[in-house]
């Protein structure tokens, strides 16, 4: 470091520098906030009538049995203030060291300085106990019936996550390190970065996850090589082209959730679950579906299947000269086709010769972590907000999901990008994840109240294309993977519904991890394991208990039992077929309506 001739070191004139770029960066900050979207509150958080009945329970326990209640204050206040004497009796000393650190299982607090620092460790531990007593106040309390009671675990730990002393400048240590660092140009770049999000998303705050620079749909993402086959107003068809001499004569037909893009199967060629399927001789088809706005604010799910499961099955069969295809359907994507092939059933239509559902739901009775947002509350503010733009947007879809797993999609990001001034990774999955579509209306409103509230499928009331539809109606051969940590679509909830089917031929696959990385789980990379039970144990604990442990994906074991059910192999197709013209090369033109790209 050197000093010029007014005596200013050189650090200083950065921070001086680095100071007046803040006052910059407040005012594009204060202009972008300021063309924030109004956001009906309903979609914000719980109604006030859960605080409300949360409360009259507390006070309610109180009255029944002071004792008890007393008992947690007098226990949470004597804590912390033997917490603060320790911490008094360290820093008395004159120094801020604390005992030598202990294991961290909180990745929020792996720096060492959170046990080696007594500020730090105080902020820490304080939280920590804070944290428990909240914990302990929600579970103390009586007569609040269970479905509030999940919604008040769930929203209090939103809460307590948000207060984590991580998650501000003032108490994060390796925020601050860096903003000394680098004379403050951590903070600088961090500010630009929130700004930049701001602007980008036109006041509402997004945090980019993944490197928008790095990734482009159809040259390093989505890449397997193929055409679109088929198109219409809700999708398009695409046909992958064969990488083996000989295939197996079943299709394959693929049905990705229309909430995000389809090539979450098709990410970089080393994790492509489609270029996988195609080398393992199979004929791969998938449905890119359209981005919808509010031209098709009235398109439900029975549009869906009529217009988009149907067809693309029919055009399947003609393309190769079957009268049977093979499919798959991915989270929502799969509850449809348990529904397509209800109807099928009911329209003495065998056109589906197996099935297999990644992590998808169909009985809804336990709604899990998501069920916090399935109440009347939530519901009716989605249904008016849907209603008046025409389709719900994909903002509240990606907020929901984030907040589901907040310390990872929204608090751990935005420290990285806001207070460490970090870039984003260049990261494919975290690409893709923020590359949301919208959602019709009709379709929102019905997958919401039909499915999720009302769980009309387990119980065999929901109606789609006139006609009444169960689980008893799905009889072809099923193999459903779940996924073992899954926050969308519990696994045990998947295993329920998939019981219920009428199939004598059933297979259930747990694999390890979650909603996405269990799904996408080559087997060049052996990370996540996988369950196999051969059993249909009446619960899903019972299942998992009997279970073997599989090491690696289980890719390789689903396609030994797709390939008994695909026939003999013959030689390898072309692209599409006389009626059936190569529209334009894979990707297409849908997956990149109003994308990232």
């Amino acid at each position: 470091m050197t000093t010029d001739d007014t005596g200013i070191t050189d650090g200083a004139s950065v921070l001086e520098a680095n100071l007046g770029k803040i006052e910059e960066l407040s005012a594009r900050l204060v202009a972008a906030m300021g063309g924030s979207r109004q956001v009906n509150p309903g979609l914000s958080g719980p109604g006030q009538d859960l605080y409300m009945r949360g409360a009259a329970a507390y006070w309610s326990s109180f009255m029944a049995d002071p004792a008890k209640v007393m008992e947690h204050q007098v226990s949470y206040w004597g804590r912390t203030l033997q917490h603060y004497m320790d911490a008094q009796a360290v820093l008395g000393q004159g120094t801020t060291d604390a005992p030598a650190p202990k294991p961290c299982k909180d990745r929020r607090f792996s720096n060492p300085m959170w046990e080696t620092n007594a500020y730090f460790k105080f902020l820490k531990d304080q939280y920590l106990i804070n944290s428990e007593a909240v914990t302990n106040a929600i579970n103390s309390v009586e007569g609040l019936e269970e479905g509030d009671r999940k919604r008040l675990d769930y929203f209090s730990k939103q809460i307590v996550d948000m207060m984590a002393p991580t998650n501000f400048l003032g108490s994060n240590p390796d925020a601050l390190t860096k903003a000394a660092e680098t004379q403050g140009q951590s903070l600088v770049d961090g500010l630009e970065n929130l700004v930049r999000d701001l602007e980008a998303n036109n006041g509402d705050l997004v945090v980019t996850l993944a490197d928008k620079e790095a990734f482009k749909v159809g040259e390093n993402l989505a890449t397997t090589k193929g055409g679109v086959v088929f198109r219409n107003r809700l999708l398009e068809l695409i046909q992958f082209e064969a990488t083996t001499e000989k295939v197996h004569k079943t299709p394959l037909v693929i049905f990705p959730p229309w909430i995000n893009r389809y090539y979450v199967l098709d990410l970089k060629e080393k994790n492509s679950f489609l270029k996988w399927a195609v080398d393992q001789g199979f004929t791969v088809f998938v449905a890119s579906w359209v981005n919808p706005d509010a031209s098709y604010a009235d398109v439900g799910l029975d549009d869906y299947i009529t217009e988009g499961y149907l067809p693309a099955i029919e055009a399947a069969k003609a393309i190769t000269g079957e009268d049977k295809v093979n499919a798959i359907g991915y989270c929502i994507g799969g509850t449809t086709l348990s529904l397509t092939m209800g109807l099928l059933k009911k329209r003495g239509d065998s056109s589906i010769k197996s099935a297999t559902l990644f992590t998808t739901l169909t009985d809804f009775s336990d709604k899990g972590e998501f069920g916090a947002f399935l109440t009347d509350d939530f519901v009716d503010a989605i249904e008016e907000e849907a209603k008046t733009a025409g389709y719900l947007d994909k903002y509240y879809m990606s907020r929901t999901f984030s907040f589901l797993r907040s310390n990872d999609l929204i608090y751990g990001p935005a420290i990285k990008s806001y207070m460490l001034g970090e870039a984003p990774p260049a990261f494919d999955l975290l690409y893709w994840n923020g590359d949301g579509t919208n959602l019709p209306a009709r379709m929102a409103v019905e997958y919401l109240r039909s499915l999720c509230q009302g769980d009309e499928l387990a119980q065999g009331t929901i109606k789609i294309c006139g006609e009444t539809l169960s689980l008893d109606d799905v009889t072809v051969p099923i193999c459903a993977i779940a996924c073992e940590t899954d926050h969308i679509a519990a696994w045990k909830d998947s295993y329920r519904g998939w019981l219920q089917m009428a199939s004598k031929d059933k297979t259930f696959i747990l694999s390890e991890s979650g909603h996405i990385a269990g799904i996408v789980n080559p087997p060049t990379r052996v990370k996540y394991g996988h369950y196999t039970n051969a059993a249909h144990a009446e619960t899903p604990e019972a299942w998992q208990d009997a279970a073997e442990r599989n090491e690696g994906s289980w890719w390789p074991t689903w396609s030994a039992w797709l390939a008994k059910k695909s026939g003999a192999r013959i030689k390898a197709r072309p692209l599409g077929s006389k009626d059936f013209k190569v529209l334009c090369p894979a990707p297409g033109t849908y997956v990149c309506s109003n994308s990232n790209d």
